[in-house]
């Protein structure tokens, strides 16, 4: 059984420039994660809408940043650890790490 999900990435013109591959028990643990903090931004929409107090909201709203932040770093962490090791030995790196800096840029402030 393939506990691995791929995911090609195509050109402009159609052709594939290479493959990422994730272990379907990471996909799973991210999946989750991202539900739970779903959940939670409904919870603030909900305290919002409620007129809770700001100062509470604020809290709230610091522990989704928090939690996205921890799904940014296992997303990163694996990135790292098996994407860029597999471009490294199949000799397309510097495509792999241009990719990620475009990608921390936007992400980053």
């Amino acid at each position: 059984m393939n506990n691995h999900h791929e995911h090609p990435t195509e050109t402009a013109n159609g052709h594939l420039e290479h493959t990422h591959v994730h272990d379907q028990a990471s996909l799973r643990q991210i999946v989750n994660r991202l539900s739970r903090i779903e959940g939670h931004i409904r919870g603030v929409k909900t305290m919002v809408s409620e007129s809770r107090p700001c100062p509470e909201v604020l809290i709230q709203l610091a522990a989704v940043r928090g939690a996205i932040d921890r799904v940014a770093r296992i997303i990163l962490d694996e990135h790292l650890s098996e994407c860029i090791s597999r471009a490294a030995k199949q000799g397309n790196i510097e495509l792999e790490i241009e990719e990620l800096k475009a990608a921390l840029d936007r992400f980053l402030p």
